[in-house]
Order: C-alpha cells, then sequence, then structure tokens
C-alpha cells in the first residue's frame, strides 16, 4: 500500500505546530490505511451509509494531540485524545470533525458511530493489530446498517482486515523514516 497525501490543509496545521516527521508519516499511514478501508468496504458493501470525507478527516487528524504532549509518540497515553479534540477545536474545526482526536482512543463509549469505529480501526490496522472487540462493534453497525447477517459480515471483514494487515512491518518502518 503506497501511501497517499495528506490533504493540504493538514499538512499546513501539521507544519504550523511542528509535528515530529514520525508523527506525520503516522498520520499519513492511517489516512492511507482508512482510504483502503473505505475502498473494500463499498466493493463488499454498496449501500453502506458511511461519510468517506469524516473518515479520512480523523484519520487524517486523530494524534494530532502528540503535537502537545510529544512524549506520546513515542510512549503510550491518553492525554493527547482531548487536547487534540481542543486543538482542533481552537483551530475553527467543528466539534463533528474534532471528535476523532478523542474518539480513536475511546472507542468502546456507546454513543459512537461507524465513522468513529472505522477510524480506531484504521488506527489499528495499519500495524496488523487485530482487536477483537472492536472488529465485532464494526461487523454489528455494518451488519445492521445495511441489515445483511452478521456472521456472513463478520467473515467479509475479517478477510478485509486480514489483507489490509499484510505488510505492517513495511509501514511500520515506512513510518518510522526521517525520524527527527
Amino acid at each position: 500500500m503506497e501511501p497517499i497525501d495528506l490533504p493540504e490543509n493538514i499538512i499546513t496545521i501539521l507544519e504550523s505546530l511542528d509535528a515530529p516527521k514520525r508523527l506525520s508519516n503516522h498520520l499519513q499511514i492511517v489516512h492511507t490505511t482508512a482510504f483502503e478501508l473505505l475502498n473494500k468496504l463499498k466493493e463488499n458493501w454498496s449501500l453502506l451509509d458511511v461519510d468517506d470525507e469524516l473518515v479520512l478527516f480523523g484519520a487524517a487528524t486523530h494524534d494530532i494531540g502528540k503535537t502537545l504532549i510529544k512524549e506520546e509518540i513515542y510512549a503510550s497515553g491518553k492525554e493527547h485524545e482531548i487536547l487534540g479534540k481542543n486543538l482542533l477545536i481552537r483551530l475553527g474545526y467543528s466539534e463533528e470533525l474534532a471528535r476523532f482526536a478523542y474518539t480513536h482512543g475511546n472507542w468502546k463509549e456507546d454513543d459512537l458511530k461507524l465513522e468513529d469505529l472505522l477510524v480506531s480501526l484504521a488506527d489499528k490496522i495499519w500495524k496488523g493489530k487485530r482487536v477483537n472487540e472492536l472488529e465485532e462493534r464494526v461487523v454489528k453497525m455494518i451488519a445492521e446498517n445495511i441489515s445483511v447477517d452478521y456472521w456472513e459480515t463478520y467473515t467479509q471483514l475479517d478477510e478485509i482486515l486480514s489483507e489490509l494487515s499484510l505488510n505492517a512491518d513495511e509501514r511500520i518502518n515506512w513510518q518510522n523514516r526521517l525520524d527527527k
């Protein structure tokens, strides 16, 4: 999977915030993974109602709070999530767009939409990480959204995610290139 460029407005924000290259690379690879995931979902379920623009924006900005908490670029932490959401709102983005900075790491909350879960899923699958509980929530939402069989949907999504998780080592190495 060849990384696609981030939208210009996101690149501009990252540059203005002096985002480390590793963070920019991470956002780019998750954005690319979300793009591929959306394409695969549409191939399998053409009637699926999902807002691609929201998912792609969320994937491109989900970790923007790490520009404020740089230590979370290299170590786990959750402080960047609410800070990222608030940062995007301060930059003039709507709550609807800014929410992904928070929801990507809080996907177990009850009131989330499919778009929130897809951003979380892209943030996991790019590195080959499979999270059964998250995947089951996505399957349930897809099956309910277009009234299809849960287990058939489960099998199809599993195939999609297995394919997208291939070559995770190459993506991890790409993310970490030019790390300064």
